[in-house]
């Protein structure tokens, strides 16, 4: 089999979720390189095949069935909300912003985020704080105003 299109194979397992057809795959490639008068750019091809290969061992529960999202209308993708976050940090963590973000605090920042998007934050509170109680919006629309 052509590397090209043994290549594509791997490609088309991995989006469709067939992790043990791309470990065979993989385990195919290997040994063609192996077979094959071993090159410098044999070697280095080899070496990522293996990580390749252990990373997909690591994360075979997790690779999930693009196709099968697709055809479902699931998302398949995070680019749009994961490019949203790369432009704000990068603009705060920029020397020249005036309140720029450290990386602790960015990383602290978005940890807090997180957990109030996956309405966490509020129990979270209450276990660490156990007098803490949630204020309905109502309630905080009758709050008096710092000044």
């Amino acid at each position: 089999m052509e590397a090209a299109e043994a290549l594509e194979r791997l490609k088309w397992f991995c989006w469709h979720g067939n992790v043990v057809a791309a470990l065979e795959v993989i385990s195919d490639i290997e040994l063609d390189v192996e077979v094959a008068e071993a090159t410098a750019e044999q070697a280095r091809f080899l070496k990522t095949l293996r990580e390749l290969d252990t990373y997909i061992r690591a994360n075979a529960g997790f690779i999930p069935n693009y196709g099968e999202r697709y055809r479902t209308g699931e998302v398949i993708s995070s680019l749009l909300p994961e490019s949203a976050v790369n432009q704000v940090i990068s603009k705060r963590m920029v020397k020249k912003q005036q309140m720029r973000w450290s990386p602790r605090g960015a990383h602290l920042l978005l940890q807090v985020r997180i957990r109030a998007l996956n309405d966490d934050l509020a129990g979270d509170f209450a276990r660490w704080y156990p007098g803490f109680t949630q204020m309905s919006e109502a309630n905080l629309d009758d709050q008096p105003i710092a000044a």
